[in-house]
């Protein structure tokens, strides 16, 4: 009976099982396998596409032009199929496209798929998933510790809701209970995984490693895991200066610099301007008072003229 080293979910040597000598030790049948995945992959097609015949067409119930006269060839329908906008003729109808595939082929597929995966190495056994909550970084801190690269099919126990729920969101982990194992899922994948619990056949019970077995898995586990790569730190990020404009570095005053000058020069002028009114208005009482005198001077030598004249008369 072909066996297989027996894990614990940290990737440690727990024993030794062997497995069914029919499901895992038959000789692969290509063919079998090709006829069975064809199978499914056919019935799991819709087959809901359709065309529309002559007779489904909207139209084309009178005809078109007569018999005869016109130097054309007769026309009954303008929806016949070589019309344009016409039916189809033996165009696809919904239809099934299931095959019966007997029940000895399918297992004996599945099982050829299976032998075909322990002969090259790809069939992994742990012995229980030990997980408390469901954690997705528990289950890739499994998927680490087990050494499981590419696609990897688990198979789980319907019932095992915490491991479901751990693996779930890993995008190259398909999950698939123990009631859907088929042939096309084993193919599709790169490692196959079972727990002690679900094993396909009929199983022998674990057999524990012994301590120099469990040494020489752990010295082979060493050897293949990589060299720890020395740490390297990276360089702290210099702030950079500040960059000065060229107005400045050449001592010429920069924009902001002269609207303040011109700020303070107009704030200048309106005080001297406010400091001055006083003066201005002083000055321009005297000026207005001889303006006054002089107006009235004029009037009273208007007057006196005035007179002159009358006494002349």
């Amino acid at each position: 009976m072909p066996s297989v080293d027996v894990l614990t979910a940290a990737g440690e040597l727990a024993g030794t099982i062997e497995l069914d000598s029919w499901l895992f030790g038959t000789q692969p049948n290509v063919p079998v396998m090709h006829q069975v995945v064809t199978a499914q992959l056919a019935a799991a097609r819709r087959g809901t596409q359709s065309t529309r015949t002559r007779a489904e067409v909207s139209g084309g119930g009178s005809k078109p032009y007569r018999q005869k006269g016109t130097g054309r060839a007769r026309q009954g329908s303008t929806r016949a199929p070589h019309w344009s906008g016409g039916g189809i003729a033996l165009g696809p109808k919904p239809r099934s496209y299931r095959q019966r595939t007997p029940k000895k082929m399918v297992r004996l597929a599945l099982a050829s798929a299976l032998s075909d995966r322990l002969a090259g190495g790809h069939v992994v056994v742990v012995e229980r998933w030990a997980f408390t909550e469901p954690r997705t970084k528990d289950a890739v801190a499994a998927v680490g510790a087990l050494e499981l690269s590419g696609k990897v099919l688990l198979v789980v126990h319907p019932d095992d809701e915490l491991t479901i729920k751990c693996f779930r969101n890993l995008p190259d982990v398909q999950l698939l209970v123990t009631t859907e194992l088929n042939a096309y899922d084993v193919l599709c994948n790169d490692v196959i995984v079972f727990s002690t619990g679900v094993l396909p056949g009929e199983s022998a019970e674990l057999v524990a490693a012994s301590a120099e077995a469990k040494a020489e898995a752990a010295a082979a586990r060493a050897a293949r895991m990589p060299a720890p790569q020395p740490v390297v730190e990276k360089p702290k990020r210099r702030r950079r200066a500040p960059v000065v404009p060229e107005a400045e570095e050449a001592g010429e005053e920069t924009e902001e610099e002269i609207a303040e000058d011109l700020l303070e020069g107009a704030e200048a002028e309106a005080a001297e301007v406010a400091a001055g009114e006083p003066e201005v208005a002083a000055q321009a009482e005297p000026a207005a008072e001889l303006g006054d005198q002089a107006h009235g001077d004029g009037a009273v030598g208007d007057g006196e003229a005035g007179d002159g004249e009358a006494g002349d008369e």
